[in-house]
């Protein structure tokens, strides 16, 4: 077992696929020399070269327009969009060329690509630089979206988004880079499309992604220390495809619901996994569905506004010990 930050993490898991099949390229801007702005691709260059690490001009469009046609033509491409919220720039070829593809040529061409992202907030960037938009590329058929949350994730969930034939988004947490955690030795690769239960309680089952994983867990621990309720936690990990019989398992077990979402609150991911659980799980719940997000307002710049609409530990005791009085 070694010790690795999500943010070396990251570098690993290119490396590895990089290591593995010589049709894997990695572009984007800053990523070559640099080593990347958040410092997830240092040593890269210098190992495989400028053919397989290029530099991009600071064109989003022209980012992924070169990848999909790359993807096209037999390449793997790993195309690096800097902020999550810059998707935005290039949402035609991300909506209408990418995720359609595939499907409007029956089959005929295959787009294996996977565009990562540095998503969220926490990191004081301010409303154009801080969006959760895992929820945008959630509602785009066609596309598949990984948020992992611990830097063995990372590494197992981007070797899967790699070698998958369909376009994948990939979307690494900036408040996460410097966490750390322990993975095994050796090529490790996982699944798309399953949660992980990262604990278990019989009173109530909280949902997470990405950077709400761990506030959860502390939550957790709270929720059993101060008031006796026995949570489970679990990791979603992957938002399409999305493993509903585990989310629909646990909360059968447990009665009652609880998702924890970065998102804004209007058309978060939550408001699809409670639809779903209740359509398929309705008489298992004892209670109604708890939704826990950021208010549906552009992102403050303020450390502490920021800190304010975002959930916090505290904020989701509180919400939580509500729906049991």
């Amino acid at each position: 077992m070694e010790e690795l930050s999500y943010r070396d993490a990251v570098t690993r898991a290119i490396a590895q696929e990089m290591e593995r099949d010589e049709s894997v390229v990695l572009l984007g801007e800053d990523i070559a020399a640099a080593g990347g702005v958040f410092k997830t691709t240092v040593g890269l260059f210098e190992r495989f070269g400028p053919k397989r690490v290029r530099d991009t001009p600071i064109a989003e469009q022209a980012i992924l327009g070169a990848a999909m046609g790359a993807a096209m033509t037999g390449l793997r491409p790993i195309a690096e969009i800097m902020f999550s919220d810059f998707l935005a720039v290039c949402w035609d070829i991300v909506a209408n060329q990418m995720a359609k593809m595939r499907y409007m040529t029956n089959g005929q061409v295959s787009l294996p690509l996977v565009t990562r992202t540095a998503n969220g907030a926490g990191s004081r960037f301010g409303a154009q630089h801080s969006q959760s938009v895992e929820n945008w590329a959630m509602m785009v058929p066609g596309l598949k979206v990984v948020a992992p949350s611990t830097p063995a994730d990372v590494v197992g969930l981007f070797a899967a988004a790699v070698r998958d034939p369909d376009p994948v988004l990939f979307f690494e947490h900036k408040s996460l880079y410097g966490t750390k955690g322990l993975l095994p030795e050796g090529e490790l690769v996982d699944q798309l499309g399953k949660a992980k239960v990262l604990r278990e309680g019989g009173d109530v089952t909280l949902m997470a992604l990405a950077a709400m994983v761990p506030r959860a867990l502390a939550a957790a621990d709270q929720l059993a220390a101060s008031h006796g309720v026995s949570a489970t936690v679990v990791d979603v990990r992957s938002l399409v495809p999305l493993d509903t019989a585990t989310l629909l398992r646990e909360v059968k077990r447990t009665g009652r619901m609880v998702t924890i979402e970065e998102n804004p609150r209007l058309c978060g991911w939550g408001a699809e996994i409670v639809s779903i659980v209740a359509h398929e799980a309705f008489y298992s719940l004892d209670g109604p569905p708890l939704r826990i997000t950021t208010p549906h307002l552009p992102l403050p710049s303020a450390d502490n506004l920021e800190d304010a609409v975002l959930p916090s530990v505290d904020r989701i005791v509180k919400e939580i010990i509500e729906t049991f009085d």
